[in-house]
């Protein structure tokens, strides 16, 4: 595993790193959940990232994560991974376990310390800009978190360019800098690339990218249409069954025709795809078993673009 610089600051993180949004809540198998976690960690994946509300039921995937910290990272193991978690989005019912406010936030990480039985997170994140609390509430309570060491690092999350730019500036006064922004970010959503990536290159805030493979859509489950089991076909899920269009089939096809003359899944091409930029720290990842894992995880052998190849892709996603 290749470690990248998260923007100008000291820390390291793997160019892949693991998100447990999915398969590690209260309803999934807890045994598989903890071998994809020990398999990462075998292959150097160093980061997992985590939301008080990822599950379900919102809550349990780091309740089950600190379990999995129990039986495989004791000693100074904890010193040789990097934990994540986030507030922002509805967590309990009332006015105090949504949105931005000091009191949400910082009551939500003391939470996510206990059910992850840890002294400290090394990053914790605003998961979402709060248009009704003032972004200064926000910040100071991202540069309280960390001073009083709850937290090593503030990060935010699903912020736009200017709402990015002025967050940044805030927390540099405070003497707090933000470390990272994680944002949604893929082949089929290149929002980012519409001023965002610069703000972060300007600022030396890195950069991770959550949903690299668009829900499932950059793999090859989708080359036959839409499967049964599939994310889309859930209505329950966060990918639609109206965003997977026969268009969208069409270019699904096509990048994988492309992928195949790389020798490269198209799960793995599209992971390459994003880690050819410099400014992408590390691609956060989903795994619902190892063999997945470890086959995203070999998408690091090939980085590497010809001219031709990108023009191909390009010509693909107009």
């Amino acid at each position: 595993m290749k470690y990248n610089r998260c923007g100008k600051s000291g820390l390291l993180l793997p160019q892949i790193s693991l998100g447990l949004w999915h398969n590690f809540g209260s309803v999934d198998n807890f045994e598989n959940g903890e071998s994809i976690v020990k398999a990462a960690f075998d292959k150097g994946i160093t980061h997992f990232d985590l939301a008080n509300n990822y599950g379900p039921i919102p809550g349990s995937a780091e309740t089950n994560f600190g379990k999995i910290l129990k039986n495989n990272f004791q000693g100074n193991l904890r010193d040789q991974i990097v934990i994540s978690t986030k507030a922002g989005y509805t967590m309990w019912d009332g006015p105090y376990g949504d949105w931005g406010s000091r009191k949400y936030l910082l009551s939500s990480l003391d939470q996510s310390l206990k059910r992850m039985n840890v002294d400290y997170v090394d990053i914790f994140y605003s998961h979402r800009f709060d248009p009704e609390t003032p972004l200064e509430e926000t910040m100071m309570a991202l540069d309280y978190a960390v001073r009083s060491g709850k937290a090593l690092y503030a990060g935010i999350s699903n912020y736009d360019p200017k709402q990015t730019a002025e967050a940044t500036a805030i927390l540099k006064r405070l003497g707090t800098p933000c470390l990272i922004h994680q944002v949604k970010y893929s082949m089929f959503v290149r929002e980012p690339e519409n001023g965002l990536l610069d703000v972060l290159e300007e600022k030396g805030v890195g950069c991770i990218a959550f949903s690299p493979l668009a829900q499932g859509l950059l793999t090859d489950k989708y080359l036959k249409g839409v499967p049964e089991n599939s994310r889309a076909s859930n209505p329950n899920g966060h990918l639609k069954l109206e965003e997977v269009s026969e268009g969208k089939i069409e270019k699904i096809r096509s990048l994988n025709e492309i992928a195949k003359n790389r020798n490269q899944s198209l799960a793995q091409m599209s992971l390459a795809w994003l880690l050819k930029d410099s400014r992408i720290s590390s691609v956060l990842i989903g795994a619902s078993s190892v063999e997945q894992l470890k086959n995203n995880i070999d998408s690091t052998k090939t980085l590497q673009f010809s001219q031709e190849e990108l023009l191909s892709i390009e010509s693909v996603l107009k």
